[in-house]
């Protein structure tokens, strides 16, 4: 297994705001290379304990083995983090300290032409975090309509040219590669300036492959329920469809109640769950981005779960 130069998205902000301790319980529902569970470690010794999740189990064998100096405070298994609530009761976890989720693609699944990911180098038009199971890419593109294609395009990767590219598509296929694919778009669109004619189409292929945005809305939710009082979830997205959900989702959960300021009486019954520890998203730095130019569309959203509503007001000597 080759090894790589990995490079932990937001690390430093990342650790900060989870704050693992000693003794603290903790989740990485997308490990990765494992550079954040690496930190989370770290910095929880001597008895802190982490369960790392990813669908990829290719991750799941480079972490186990990269990561075997921690023993039994860690433990790496395959699966989706939005089935995270199953998989922690399997392995004896009921609530966490702390809770990551970094929702973009690693570095070691881009770099491999095998996995279909880029457009930059020729390989199957694949695409699946778990190569196991699910459709591929060129399942997709080969086989569904011109009006799906064309939605897939619109709805995940905001690609103005949707229509046109669905329908070149549909009037060349098959396609089983990633640079037969890649072509076609550059000849249809346009480049104009450093990004890729196919950047946009590619990114809606890997997230309608993976139905990554049904994942987001099943975890985050999952997550807040896995936390103890006062235990934090950390989220990095690097697209816009993904962040507009999660921030979104932590301001709801924010509010006390949410009915219409018009309306007379509250229906809704609803009290803040968490409180926002990130008011505006945490980007990188320009010095992070200079290192690591894949950073640069990270977003980092925390919330703080909250104790019984009835004991904080308590607490503060609000009643």
């Amino acid at each position: 297994m080759g090894e790589f130069i990995h490079l932990p998205v937001l690390y430093e902000e990342v650790l900060t705001h989870l704050q693992p301790r000693a003794g603290g319980l903790y989740l990485d529902g997308t490990v990765g290379a494992g550079g954040h569970t690496a930190g989370i470690l770290t910095a929880s010794a001597p008895d802190g304990r982490v369960l790392a999740l990813d669908r990829d189990p290719e991750a799941v064998t480079y972490v186990q083995q990269k990561l075997a100096e921690f023993g039994n405070r860690l433990i790496v298994v395959h699966g989706n983090y939005a089935e995270m609530a199953e998989l922690a009761r399997a392995h004896g976890f009921t609530q966490f300290d702390g809770i990551l989720l970094d929702l973009g693609l690693s570095s070691r699944q881009l770099d491999n032409r095998m996995r279909g990911f880029s457009f930059r180098q020729e390989g199957p038009l694949d695409m699946r975090f778990d190569p196991t199971t699910g459709e591929t890419a060129a399942d997709l593109v080969n086989n569904l309509s011109e009006a799906e294609l064309a939605d897939i395009f619109w709805r995940y990767g905001e690609e103005r040219y949707s229509r046109q590219i669905a329908r070149a598509i549909v009037s060349e296929r098959p396609f089983f590669t990633t640079t037969q694919l890649a072509n076609l778009i550059a000849r249809v669109v346009r480049k104009s300036g450093r990004i890729h004619p196919a950047t946009r189409v590619f990114q809606a292929l890997r997230i309608a492959v993976n139905h990554e945005l049904e994942s987001v809305e099943t975890g985050i939710p999952a997550a807040i329920n896995l936390l103890k009082p006062g235990g934090r979830l950390a989220v990095i997205s690097f697209h816009s469809l993904e962040d507009r959900f999660v921030k979104r989702f932590f301001r709801q959960l924010s509010q006390d109640c949410i009915c219409p300021p018009a309306q007379p009486v509250c229906t809704c019954h609803a009290q803040a769950t968490v409180r926002l520890i990130t008011r505006k998203a945490i980007k990188p730095t320009a010095a992070e981005i200079a290192n690591n130019p894949r950073s640069r569309s990270a977003r980092l959203r925390v919330v703080e779960k909250l104790a019984n509503v009835a004991d904080m007001k308590h607490q503060t000597g609000n009643t």
